[in-house]
């Protein structure tokens, strides 16, 4: 295992690209495939050196750092976790930015986590949790596809499988603690008189707060 000076180093590095990736993407593509191959190309291209205002590479940077921290006695599962974190830092600043979780971060991610995480001897439950949670959400979204997105869905499968590879606990808390943040986020905005009760807003970063809030309790 890489010192953790190192992994924080990585993360600065990794954060770039994660930040160039995000800015890829557009609100309303013409077409997302086409969009897809360009900021892959684009990020591909790009010189791994942090840039002004350094906020991503920043916090991918101590999220590398964090993790590698908590989770040192058991450092198999590390490099799934650091994975996750990097596509947590894509998919929020990217559903922040234009309402969306690109399919181009979410499905690869789920071939790569198993991978990763197929050498721990946790992928069983992790799979299970992953499925759990994506039907759980699959449930919300036919109840009322206007408050979430299947972009959520396809999110909460990865939220369940990284999650539960930890413990089943920690899947049980990444799930209430989503959607615990995503309605303080709407409380927010009712008190703050910028949304109503009907209001849509991105809710993938609630979701991967709370993912990341039980990885770090470590239920």
């Amino acid at each position: 295992m890489l010192s953790w000076g190192l992994l924080v180093l990585l993360g600065v590095v990794a954060g770039r690209y994660a930040r160039e990736l995000a800015g890829g993407f557009t609100p309303e593509p013409d077409d997302t495939r086409k969009e897809a191959r360009a900021a892959l190309r684009h990020t591909v291209g790009v010189v791994p050196v942090p840039r002004r205002p350094f906020v991503v590479e920043g916090v991918t940077g101590l999220l590398f750092g964090v993790l590698a921290w908590r989770y040192a006695a058991t450092p198999e599962l590390v490099p799934a976790l650091l994975l996750a974190a990097w596509a947590g830092v894509v998919l929020t600043v990217t559903d922040l930015r234009t309402w969306r979780l690109p399919d181009v971060v979410t499905l690869p991610a789920y071939p790569v986590l198993l991978a990763a995480l197929a050498p721990t001897g946790r992928l069983m439950v992790a799979t299970a949790c992953g499925l759990a949670m994506a039907g759980i959400y699959l449930v919300l979204w036919f109840g009322r596809p206007s408050g979430i997105g299947f972009g959520d869905v396809k999110l909460a499968g990865l939220v369940g499988l990284v999650s539960g590879a930890v413990s089943v606990d920690a899947a049980i808390v990444a799930g209430v603690g989503g959607q615990l943040l995503g309605g303080l986020w709407a409380l927010g905005l009712l008190i703050t008189r910028k949304g109503t009760r009907t209001s849509e807003f991105p809710f993938g970063p609630a979701m991967i707060a709370g993912a990341l809030a039980a990885l770090l309790a470590g239920a």
